[in-house]
């Protein structure tokens, strides 16, 4: 993810509306999650309901996303200095994403206010820094292992499993532990470590891979829908582990290898089911308004998080229902008007250059 949409790893002039959607769709369930776990009163939060709110900002968003990610970086042809220029960005960005989503509970701290440690706020490891780590790793794999699929695949295998083997610094230097968080472990400032969460833009990347050598272009509806049936019978006999991984938080981001798999099959499930559902037309303002907010996807993410961010400082653990409806209508709409804002301003202050 980033804070301009240009700098994500997609590099078609023809954008694939597919892909778009799918980062649409999972900024979405971010913010209904993001708003359960902030503003969502305890009784609603721990409630089948919260549960399933939680589940829905599981499997279907972040996941999705850095395996769309991945995929993008595959069709990409930058350079390994510009990747990892890149990557370097997505993680400054990040950092400047946690200090204005939480400048308000941070000058509460910094008042005295709240007595509350300040830096698992300043230094959490929130997506943009797995996004920016992601890149770097894949660009510098991809030297080594150019499309040698067996390569990747142990790479995904991996990053899967390798969080619980890992040493995890037990000593007293605090910014050693902040800095291991940002690649494994289970602190609990650390929502998307490298370790297990490069799992998936590793296999949108190795998706594109087995695109390309076996054209899955030609496969045909019936086809697809005989792998999205058997997908959803296997999620269904093993959606009780699934949904209790996804619905404990801490659980959730320092899972394990099994939970990569079963996301994995849930992340390709969800997207052969959308590509059915749609035939792989985008007509109407829903499709059109989803595509346009996957393109920007980054921008909407960091103003959704501005927004929720600051004012959870006030509201936490405080709203009911229908005001967490309200509010997620309020974030979308300000979120969307704020992303064209920021594109009008872009557009303005990139220089023009005469016929």
């Amino acid at each position: 993810m980033k804070t301009h949409t240009e700098n994500l790893p997609e590099t078609r002039s023809n954008r694939m509306a597919l892909p778009d959607i799918l980062k649409g769709i999972a900024v979405m369930l971010m913010i209904q999650v993001h708003l359960t776990e902030l503003f969502a009163v305890e009784t609603w939060f721990n409630s089948m309901a919260g549960q399933i709110s939680l589940f829905l900002g599981g499997p279907p968003a972040a996941p999705v996303f850095m395996a769309v990610m991945g995929y993008f970086i595959a069709i990409g042809n930058k350079s390994l200095s510009q990747n990892i220029k890149q990557g370097f960005k997505l993680i400054f960005w990040g950092l400047l994403l946690n200090l204005g989503m939480n400048a308000h509970l941070l000058i509460r701290i910094f008042s005295g206010e709240f007595a509350l440690d300040p830096w698992p706020y300043i230094f959490g490891v929130d997506i943009l820094f797995l996004a920016g780590l992601s890149v770097i790793v894949i660009s510098l794999l991809r030297i080594a292992f150019h499309k040698n699929l067996l390569l990747w695949l142990l790479a995904l295998i991996f990053f899967a499993v390798m969080n619980s083997w890992l040493p995890v610094y037990s000593g007293e230097i605090e910014a050693i532990k902040y800095l291991q968080a940002y690649f494994n472990g289970y602190y609990h400032w650390a929502y998307f470590p490298l370790f297990p969460w490069a799992a998936y833009p590793l296999a949108g990347y190795i998706f594109k891979l087995l695109e390309d050598r076996f054209n899955f272009s030609k496969i045909n509806e019936k086809h697809l829908l005989y792998a999205a049936i058997a997908l959803l019978i296997t999620l269904i006999a093993t959606f009780e582990y699934g949904f209790l991984h996804s619905t404990i938080l801490q659980v959730y981001y320092h899972h394990e290898g099994l939970f990569v798999a079963w996301s994995l099959a849930f992340v390709l499930f969800w997207t052969l089911a959308l590509r059915l559902l749609t035939g792989g037309k985008t007509e109407g303002f829903l499709m059109h308004w989803l595509q346009w907010t996957g393109k920007n996807v980054t921008a909407f993410y960091v103003f959704q998080w501005l927004i929720i961010g600051n004012v959870a400082t006030s509201l936490y653990r405080s709203q009911y229902l229908l005001q967490l409806v309200l509010w997620f209508l309020v974030v979308t709409v300000l979120s969307s008007l704020l992303v064209l804002v920021w594109r009008k301003l872009k557009k303005q202050s990139q220089p023009k250059f005469a016929n």
